[in-house]
């Protein structure tokens, strides 16, 4: 029998990337029969657009969404999966002591796997949003 992908497993998934674990992800839900995960990433003086802004630079943001994204299909095929491609549209300026993604699996096929994820600053507000494409074989 398989363990259970739950938010203890993705976690320790997270870690073995240097590049995530800089990021310092927090997962904050994952419902492996939907393939819907949440995630946290605080803000750090790194990610600042201008420093002492709290305002994100968008290349983080995208990271994050990438990495929600490609997470979101990883849960349903049990492991990581490599990214095809992804896009994002700002919608506001991302600010706060932290982002919130939320990723949902729109479909997964037999080699790709379409992702939605949605990010939030720490007011709640709608700031930016992706979509992304994975491979669905375990890369």
């Amino acid at each position: 029998m398989t363990q259970p992908i739950n938010a203890d497993v993705v976690s320790q998934w997270l870690a073995t990337s240097p590049f995530i674990r800089f990021m310092n992800l927090e997962v904050v839900g994952v419902d492996a029969q939907t393939g819907e995960i949440s995630m946290r990433m605080p803000m750090r003086a790194e990610f600042e657009r201008g420093a002492g802004t709290g305002q994100f630079h968008g290349g983080p943001v995208a990271a994050f969404i990438d990495t929600v994204g490609d997470f979101a299909v990883s849960v349903l095929v049990g492991g990581g999966v490599p990214t095809i491609n992804f896009r994002v549209d700002y919608l506001r300026p991302c600010v706060g002591q932290f982002l919130d993604a939320r990723a949902v699996v729109r479909r997964l096929g037999k080699t790709v796997g379409v992702v939605d994820i949605d990010i939030t600053d720490d007011q709640g507000r709608l700031s930016a949003i992706g979509r992304g494409c994975y491979g669905a074989r375990l890369g």
